[in-house]
């Protein structure tokens, strides 16, 4: 199939999970991972309606950004190291994976030098998988509330990258968790957070996330097929 007819059917598939659990379609924004893809078949996929594209590293995203310029929106969806804070709030409208106090001060610096307010997430690994970033689940309020007082950054939800299942029903339970979280810190009425995003779910788990409460899913495969 055809970068855009994946694309139309990555949607169709968004809408329809939107509906089974009662929520509006719109209400769920796809992010189009375009880590590793070249950028005519990111073309494609923008020429077909991909609003949001995702990457994972800053020097790759840096060249495809120039090619794109103000005709989609980028988030950053990979782990972010401290030195590349000062390209990645320059780069990108929204930072997914913040799971640290000493990222969250690097970017408000950085953000602060050239006056910008930056919106983030804040990456919960809810398994404690090492080989994934996130802070803990026992120490992602601690973390919320100590970033929540930085003058440049706007915490605006979570993110999480549950385990790999075959089964996407068993991934379910960790999206469900990341709701409730976000609920809980919704409740506390912090200054600077807003727990309006929930980014969860991908190609092979995105239509459990979206009946969880997912409003950002972020695709690659199901779009772009299998990376090399």
């Amino acid at each position: 199939m055809s970068i855009a007819a994946n694309l139309a059917g990555v949607k169709e598939r968004i809408a329809a999970a939107a509906l089974r659990s009662g929520r509006r379609p719109e209400a769920v924004k796809l992010v189009g991972v375009t880590k590793t893809v070249d950028p005519p078949r990111v073309e494609l996929a923008v020429q077909a309606g991909l609003e949001i594209l995702g990457e994972n590293y800053v020097q790759e995203a840096r060249e495809k950004i120039q090619l794109f310029q103000g005709r989609v929106r980028w988030h950053f969806i990979g782990r972010l190291q401290s030195n590349k804070a000062k390209h990645a709030v320059q780069l990108f409208d929204l930072i997914h994976t913040v799971d640290s106090l000493r990222l969250a001060e690097e970017l408000n610096r950085r953000a602060g030098a050239i006056e910008l307010i930056v919106p983030v997430l804040i990456q919960v690994n809810l398994a404690a998988e090492a080989t994934k970033g996130g802070v803990r689940l026992e120490e992602a309020r601690a973390l919320i509330g100590q970033a929540a007082g930085l003058d440049r950054l706007r915490i605006r939800g979570l993110m999480t990258m549950p385990p790999y299942f075959d089964d996407p029903e068993r991934a379910r339970p960790y999206f469900r968790r990341l709701r409730e979280l976000s609920e809980e810190i919704a409740a506390l009425g912090l200054r600077g957070v807003e727990m309006t995003e929930l980014s969860m779910g991908m190609s092979g788990d995105f239509e459990a996330a979206v009946e969880e409460g997912a409003t950002l899913v972020r695709v690659g495969t199901a779009i772009f097929g299998a990376r090399a």
